[in-house]
């Protein structure tokens, strides 16, 4: 596989910055291209549902600000062609799969414990979407302290040993995700939806997905063509379009 820079694709490295999801806000009305923003510090940073997403020295934070085109529900399919990226990009660093699952909608795990998460976010009008962020934080040398109830978080470097700057995974995570873009626009969601599910975590056993009006438990069956969970209830089998997964 290629590591040679996408063709087109900007790459801006800034020293420190609040987000990089709130500077790809900034930078997005003057665009002319895709690009990518790494941030080598971040002290803003967010995760899913407002939460703190935390960077100690040396992990990475930064977010691929582009103009997609299609409707604004496929937009929400670019965050398994990120974590697709991910996973490609983590087994180019290590040498090796072991240990790399997905874990839906949005987290990359290894070895159990959160090594990576991802943010997406669009601004339009009239129901278009203008501009699409995907922000990407992977914990390279540290991870940050637990939150109750949630998974542990994990770090390439305790659980591997690899030691890879921020600067270096970015030059593996951008070819990564231009080749699962490109993917997803020539082939549609079906071979991303079946790659995901290849690498997907706990696929085939329970799992509870809480949403703002309760929560589900039951078994998980995959995802559908929207990307929503599927999962087999007593009720019946049943899709959830947005939800927070919990392990038993």
């Amino acid at each position: 596989m290629s590591t040679e820079w996408p063709a087109g694709v900007g790459r801006v490295i800034l020293p420190e910055i609040d987000s990089t999801n709130a500077e790809a806000q900034r930078r997005a009305p003057a665009i002319r291209g895709p690009e990518w923003i790494l941030a080598l510090r971040q002290v803003q940073g967010r995760g899913r549902r407002g939460r703190a997403w935390h960077d100690p020295a040396g992990n990475f934070a930064a977010t691929y600000l582009c103009r997609p085109d299609g409707a604004p529900e496929a937009l929400a399919l670019r965050s398994f062609v990120a974590a697709l990226a991910l996973h490609e990009a983590l087994v180019v660093s290590t040498g090796r799969p072991e240990g790399l699952a997905l874990k839906w909608p949005n987290d990359v795990l290894l070895n159990g414990g959160k090594l990576a998460g991802i943010l997406l976010e669009s601004l339009g009008q009239g129901g278009g979407v203008s501009y699409l962020a995907i922000g990407i934080g992977v914990n390279l040398r540290a991870a940050p302290a637990a939150e109750p109830g949630a998974v542990p978080p994990v770090s390439l470097m305790a659980e591997t040993g690899c030691a890879i700057a921020p600067e270096e995974f970015l030059d593996l995570l951008a070819p990564a995700y231009a080749r699962w873009e490109s993917q997803l626009v020539t082939y549609g969601f079906g071979p991303i939806r079946t790659a995901w599910l290849d690498r997907a975590a706990r696929l085939g056993a329970q799992i509870t997905a809480r949403m703002a009006a309760g929560e589900q438990t039951g078994t998980f069956e995959g995802i559908d063509a929207s990307g929503a969970l599927l999962l087999r209830t007593s009720a019946g089998r049943v899709a959830i379009p947005a939800a927070e997964v919990y392990f038993s």
